[in-house]
């Protein structure tokens, strides 16, 4: 069973803004029946181009209305040129988070989005994918997945699959996956290797992008084994933390802080962040 957030829990048990709206000025889709998840999302713009209204239709499971419910919360009040630049990223921030399995329905709101901001402009639906169709299951391309690779620092397989779907069908893509996973972190041969601008963290969204990551995923690691850890301060990049529990004390405790707590974060935040034990 999926483990939710509260904020999850609510836009399920009583999305906001579920519906149509009537001469919308702009309607986006994302999905079809038969992947399992659809969106349809409509956006009523007022003249000086910022969002009055937005609304939505979804078919699919608790993560995909969740998702669906806060992004019109979310976009409602913002301008065209604010709500194009909501990332997947911020709608699942936007929930306290989601499980990994269910992070494509966070990706799913941000397309339609897109798509909607696409029709508005006049560009009608968005062109059918470029590239070589990988997974024929859900109809995903090699550059969907480098753009997911790209954008949320992705490395294995199930992370793709994800964010994706991609994978999730009869697996026979999946040794494809893997070596697009490798090109776009080390180069094929031959292959120029996709360069990830780095993005500069506000102190605020370091500390946030922090405390998410160890309230869900370190502690929750650490609980196993009967330990716990604390987050005391944040200095620039340089993390510090407590250990609690079993692992106050223990032989390996600096092997938990660099090979697990701080790998993560540099992982899930940014790589020049660095841990030490207060």
């Amino acid at each position: 069973m999926w483990e939710y957030t509260d904020k999850v829990r609510e836009h399920f048990l009583n999305p906001k803004n579920s519906g149509t709206i009537e001469n919308a000025d702009a309607v986006g889709e994302v999905g079809s029946l038969s992947c399992g998840d659809a969106l349809r999302l409509f956006l009523k713009i007022d003249d000086e181009g910022r969002i009055e209204d937005a609304k939505f239709q979804t078919f699919g499971c608790a993560s995909a209305i969740a998702s669906s419910s806060v992004l019109t919360e979310m976009v409602k009040g913002m301008t065209i040129e604010e709500a194009e630049k909501v990332t997947n990223k911020d709608i699942a921030e936007a929930l306290g988070g989601l499980p990994k399995e269910k992070m494509h329905c966070s990706v799913m709101g941000q397309e339609a989005l897109d798509d909607a901001i696409r029709r508005y402009r006049g560009l009608d639906a968005a062109p059918a994918p470029e590239g070589e169709i990988v997974c024929k299951c859900f109809g995903v391309t090699d550059l969907q997945i480098k753009k997911a690779v790209l954008e949320n620092k992705l490395t294995t397989l199930e992370e793709v699959t994800n964010f994706t779907k991609a994978g999730g069908g009869c697996e026979e893509c999946h040794g494809r996956i893997k070596q697009i996973i490798d090109e776009v972190r080390f180069g094929a041969p031959g292959v120029k290797p996709l360069e990830v601008k780095p993005v500069k963290l506000t102190n605020i969204k370091r500390f946030q992008l922090v405390s998410q990551t160890i309230e869900e995923e370190i502690r929750p690691a650490l609980h196993k084994d009967g330990g716990d850890i604390e987050l005391i301060d944040i200095e620039g990049t340089v993390v510090i933390v407590s250990l609690r529990g079993s692992c106050v004390g223990c032989p390996s405790s600096n092997l938990t802080l660099k090979d697990f707590v701080e790998r993560r974060l540099k992982e899930t935040v940014e790589e020049a962040i660095t841990v030490r034990e207060a």
